[in-house]
């Protein structure tokens, strides 16, 4: 859990994302990290999703792949069904949640929008997703499951859906920002109170690697070079405002700084313990 002045934030993995060199760039091999891949040439990593507790609402950002398992290019693969749990661990029910913010809409954090027969999974939320991204999933570009493309389109014109095109505002000190390339209309969240800040990047970079390895995109950049340029961006505000980010597959969903010198270094619990 991740204390951010009166706001709390809770990372909670819906599974497991099997991820190979390739999906980082042909010119990607196992031997170069071993630190990254384990000996069958896999890292393994969480489909992550951010509880947040905000006085007077729950706020919950990304929605994970759902009960299915998908198999990817290269024997990469997406396991999930895990987020449900999650919450009620945590001590949340769906029907608690009071708004989704999705920050892209691929397949692995859009999963429990709906279920298969197109009815809404947080009945009480207001869903929030980017204007160019839910035209990619209506017209079929953006590639997602079935279910959740028909209950998009089922459920686009009613109010409990809203479409962000710029910087919004989800509740006070929970703040949507575009940062395209991985798609066209992604979106980080920025969470602030008290004077305290933390970033949650989504997938505008898939592992903290990426600041040793700025060559390292992601297979499912739309635009990678758009994707590189926002990366370094995110790099370079983390660098010079020193408070920490966390992105849906960083390992253990653990959220980190980048330091002085441009390393990164992972949160630890703090003797106030705000951090754990």
């Amino acid at each position: 859990m991740m204390q951010v002045g009166q706001l709390a934030v809770t990372g909670i993995s819906d599974g497991t994302f099997v991820a190979r060199p390739s999906y980082f760039g042909k010119h990607v091999s196992v031997a170069a990290r071993p630190d990254v891949f384990d000996r069958f040439g896999a890292a393994w990593l969480p489909i992550g999703c951010f509880l947040i507790r905000a006085p007077g609402s729950l706020v919950l950002v990304d929605a994970g792949l759902g009960p299915e398992a998908k198999q990817l290019p290269d024997g990469m693969m997406l396991v999930g069904g895990q987020l449900l749990a999650g919450l009620h661990a945590a001590g949340v029910e769906p029907s608690d949640i009071d708004h989704v913010v999705c920050t892209h809409l691929h397949s692995d954090h859009c999963g429990w929008l709906y279920t298969p027969d197109m009815q809404t999974v947080f009945g009480s939320a207001t869903i929030w997703v980017g204007t160019a991204d839910l035209e990619a999933v209506l017209d079929g570009t953006l590639g997602t499951a079935d279910h959740i493309r028909r209950g998009l389109g089922s459920h686009a014109a009613e109010p409990a859906v809203q479409r962000m095109t710029g910087t919004v505002e989800i509740a006070p000190g929970i703040v949507a920002q575009p940062s395209p390339g991985h798609t066209m209309r992604h979106y980080l969240v920025e969470v602030c109170s008290e004077g305290e800040t933390l970033l949650l990047v989504g997938d505008a970079i898939t592992c903290p690697i990426q600041l040793d390895e700025p060559t390292w995109h992601s297979y499912g950049d739309v635009d990678p070079a758009l994707g590189l340029r926002n990366r370094d961006a995110i790099w370079e505000r983390l660098r010079n405002e020193a408070f920490p980010a966390v992105g849906s597959h960083f390992p253990g969903l653990r959220a980190g700084r980048v330091d002085r010198v441009g390393g990164w270094v992972e949160e630890r619990a703090r003797a106030d313990d705000r951090w754990g």
